[in-house]
């Protein structure tokens, strides 16, 4: 008896002390600001007491914790992690400790690019978690993850299958929601269109049949709702997205006047988020701005941009998760293209800086949107007229591509630069093959379709064959109306009003060119208003109309001056050099210029 009183005593006391130091070390990591040396010494200072396994597992789960958090000492940190994930194997009924550690452990593998030794420990970690729903599920997310950021969405799906499969068999069919959606989000990723429509149909069916946290259902819509708005703008199909996207903005409305609860789900496996409120807000924006782009609506777009820049600058003040970073690239992407189209040339290339100082916090981030980026410096080039330096940075783009998507847009912004240049046939030829709207178009995409028969078209134009031409331009125009694709409808018609100027039919090229005028100034689009002016007023004047051919003549000197200024603005800035850079990461600074040194004749 005497001896289990001291058997008592002696574990009091050691709790005693164990409690003591862990009270100690949280004072200090929560201090402000946190002292971190301090922390490290009172957990540091648990080992002299030979403490119970449990003790000495937690400790270096801690001490792992902390030092990779919140050093740069990530050789210890991994220390103590492979101690924690070592010992903790060795204790029953001790999952927290155990895959906890595994989980950071393989973090800091993969942030000290140490892969493969990331791969077995979480399928490890996997294979004896099973009965633990939690971290079982939480783990096939984590590898997953990690094979999607390696490339291999194959095996990336897999393992979301198997995850979907398990919480179905553990009763968590919110779990399984996410699984699927991930999967679905992927197979988009990879265009296995085939295999995507049965998945999100089953998705759709388990989110609305899901009773459960109202926060947590409205999320799994939103993600669906994403998928589906992605997938239509992929297709270039804008008009056809209209009622997903309505109810996507409805939903993150409902979200954002729900209350979130603390009641912890009684399942497990229900334990997850897929984004926080805040994050899943910002995305509905994008993906507004993406539509109202590809659309035409271009104030729009820039209305939602601001609203959701302004919303990431308060979010990354608190929060520094990658996928804000993620959003703000994209997001920027967006309105520097809308920025070209409405004649604000020199905004548009401190943007594209912008993005450059970004990305060069981020290699993930520049490896991921690197051709965009040389995509952008093209289309800006071409707006300045530097066509040997858009042909650069199109040719880099197409190098560091592999989205079929994207490759197309290039391919085509591509082609109009060679037949402006006009003296690249062999090459534009080339290229006309392998975007051949009529047969074997590369990508499923309606709306780079119709872009590709607008290219046939302006080069039937610029060759003289006029009824060609027309015959490409009126496919693009059917195209373009059937799913809201302004801006295609615009040049289309602006050029078709162009070709029947040329061949002396006055009437039906005024019948083109006045709707592609009102057309161009509801986007609006300062190219197409300056051509449509220009045409105007040559029509008027041919048909005798002074007055109308003076009014049309000042409107587009109006419009040469604005883009003409905006031009010697934008070439001044020293980010101009910026269209110099073909290779390797993003220039660090820029030289300024004396002054432009593009020819301005195109504009005027």
């Amino acid at each position: 008896m005497a001896a289990q009183a001291a058997q008592a005593a002696q574990a009091e006391a050691s709790e005693s002390w164990y409690l003591a130091l862990l009270g100690f070390a949280e004072h200090f990591r929560t201090s402000s600001p946190p002292k971190i040396r301090l922390c490290v010494h009172c957990l540091q200072a648990v080992f002299p007491f030979k403490p119970p396994q449990r003790i000495e597992a937690r400790t270096h789960l801690q001490l792992g914790s902390v030092l990779y958090h919140h050093t740069k000492n990530s050789e210890l940190a991994r220390s103590h992690l492979e101690k924690a994930w070592l010992i903790s194997q060795q204790i029953p009924q001790f999952e927290d400790v155990k895959f906890e550690a595994a989980s950071l452990l393989s973090e800091l593998y993969c942030q000290e690019n140490s892969v493969d030794a990331a791969k077995p420990l979480l399928r490890k970690a996997i294979q004896i978690s099973q009965q633990t729903p939690y971290w079982h599920c939480r783990l096939l997310f984590q590898l997953a993850q990690l094979h999607t950021l390696e490339k291999d969405l194959v095996s990336a799906c897999d393992l979301l299958g198997v995850g979907a499969e398990y919480a179905r068999v553990v009763g968590s069919e919110y779990t399984r929601a996410l699984f699927l959606l991930s999967k679905g989000m992927l197979l988009l990723m990879e265009r296995k269109l085939q295999e995507v429509h049965p998945l999100l149909t089953l998705c759709g069916q388990i989110v609305e049949n899901w009773q459960g946290n109202p926060i947590q259902k409205e999320s799994l819509r939103v993600f669906f709702l994403v998928l589906q708005v992605t997938h239509y703008l992929d297709a270039g199909q804008v008009k056809s997205v209209k009622p997903c996207l309505k109810q996507l903005q409805q939903c993150i409305q409902t979200i954002s006047t729900l209350h979130d609860d603390e009641i912890l789900p009684s399942n497990p496996a229900d334990l997850f988020h897929w984004l926080p409120k805040e994050h899943m807000c910002v995305l509905v924006y994008l993906v507004t701005v993406m539509h109202s782009m590809q659309a035409g609506y271009l104030e729009k777009a820039q209305k939602y941009t601001d609203k959701a820049l302004m919303q990431l600058e308060k979010l990354k003040m608190l929060d520094c998760s990658p996928i804000l970073s993620s959003f703000q690239v994209i997001l920027l992407e967006h309105i520097i293209m809308c920025r070209l189209v409405t004649g604000h040339k020199a905004t548009a290339l401190q943007e594209i800086s912008q993005v450059c100082q970004l990305c060069q916090q981020s290699p993930r981030l520049f490896s991921n949107h690197a051709a965009q980026l040389h995509t952008l410096l093209g289309l800006y080039c071409i707006s300045v007229n530097c066509m040997d330096n858009a042909e650069a940075q199109f040719t880099t783009a197409l190098r560091l591509t592999t989205h079929q998507e994207l490759w197309a847009f290039i391919v085509t912004n591509l082609a109009s630069v060679y037949i402006r240049e006009g003296n690249r046939h062999q090459e534009l030829y080339n290229l006309l093959e392998r975007i051949n709207p009529d047969h074997n178009f590369p990508v499923s995409s309606h709306c780079l379709r119709a872009a590709a028969f607008y290219i046939r078209g302006l080069f039937s134009f610029f060759q003289g064959r006029y009824n060609e031409a027309k015959r490409f331009l009126r496919e693009t125009l059917k195209m373009s109306n059937a799913e809201d694709l302004n801006r295609l409808t615009a040049c289309s018609l602006v050029l078709l009003g162009h070709i029947f100027y040329v061949l002396g039919n006055h009437r039906e090229s005024n019948n083109m060119v006045v709707p592609a005028m009102q057309l161009a100034s509801k986007i609006p689009d300062m190219s197409v208003q300056l051509w449509s002016s220009a045409l105007l007023r040559d029509l008027n004047k041919a048909c005798g109309n002074a007055m109308d051919a003076h009014e049309a003549a000042q409107m587009h000197q109006n419009f040469s001056q604005q883009l003409l200024q905006d031009h010697i603005e934008a070439c001044s800035l020293p980010e101009h050099n910026l269209i110099t850079w073909t290779d390797g990461p993003p220039p660090v600074q820029f030289q300024a210029q004396n002054g432009p040194t593009t020819s301005l004749a195109s504009l005027l």
